[in-house]
């Protein structure tokens, strides 16, 4: 995929009002951090060895969204921008956003008593998706992962051919002999674009065996499509969620504020907001 071409903001995205909202806007280089949107043409709590993935933004300006109740999020379509009403809390509110943030997902990255989650919607064959993986991701896992600060969970939102639905179910395959985490790495690290094959079911099985998983457990979860379902139903909760591109991100805080993030931004985006939400 030609970057330049996927580095512009979906006509469903919102910027930020930074007068209404707790943490100012992050204005990136317009060339640099971009978001895989939507190509309406196409068919759509085990600990690791730590890593880094992705996410982006168009235009060069970051969209932070705050959402002060655990998930009240209105999606209001009387303008050409996605906008977010908010709406009092509510118990049958708090279930709707925690069974949208944690269905149809991967196990935790981290303590799962870790006081802020951090939700990643992502496709395997998305380049930001990637860039983020190898650029921002490992500062987080390092600093607050690893020091029970922050704990992630990895949700597919597959847009862009077969093969990203291949590598989801593959990667949750993998989740059943406790290597999702590892897997997942394993398909960012063997990267190398959009539909041109690197994920075909051929080398899902190759980066099995990498990993030394039981293969004949794996290929039989794989050709089954034991996951299909799964990574479906994570889709449709991204759409749901008026996602409209990947990466996206979605921090939820040690008191529920949802802090919802758009595009591959740079670590110092996340650590900003991390360091936020502990010091409440």
């Amino acid at each position: 995929m030609d970057e330049t071409s996927s580095e512009k903001i979906s006509e469903n995205s919102q910027e930020v009002n930074p007068s209404s909202e707790k943490f100012s806007e992050n204005k990136p280089s317009s060339e640099k951090f971009s978001e895989k949107p939507v190509d309406s043409n196409s068919s759509s709590n085990k600990q690791r060895g730590l890593h880094g993935p992705s996410l982006g933004i168009g235009a060069g300006i970051a969209i932070v969204s705050i959402i002060s109740v655990f998930f009240a999020i209105n999606v209001i379509d009387d303008s050409p921008e996605l906008q977010f009403e908010e709406k009092p809390p509510s118990q049958d509110n708090n279930l709707d956003a925690l069974s949208m943030f944690t269905a149809n997902a991967s196990p935790y990255l981290g303590d799962e008593n870790a006081p802020i989650t951090l939700i990643e919607f992502g496709d395997y064959q998305c380049h930001f998706c990637n860039k983020f993986f190898h650029e921002t991701e490992s500062g987080i896992v390092k600093n607050y992962v690893e020091t029970g600060k922050v704990k992630i969970i990895f949700k597919d939102f597959t847009i862009i051919g077969p093969d990203s639905i291949g590598a989801a179910n593959a990667a949750h395959c993998a989740g059943d002999q406790g290597k999702f985490w590892e897997y997942h790495d394993e398909l960012y690290n063997n990267y190398t674009g959009e539909n041109n094959g690197w994920a075909a079911s051929e080398n899902l099985v190759k980066f099995a065996k990498n990993l030394d998983l039981n293969e004949e457990e794996f290929t039989q979860c794989m050709s089954s499509g034991k996951y299909l379902k799964l990574v479906e139903s994570s889709s449709t909760d991204a759409r749901n969620l008026g996602i409209t591109g990947t990466p996206a991100f979605f921090v939820v805080g040690p008191d529920n504020q949802i802090t919802r993030i758009s595009g591959a931004q740079p670590y110092e985006v996340f650590n900003n907001i991390f360091q936020a939400e502990l010091q409440k």
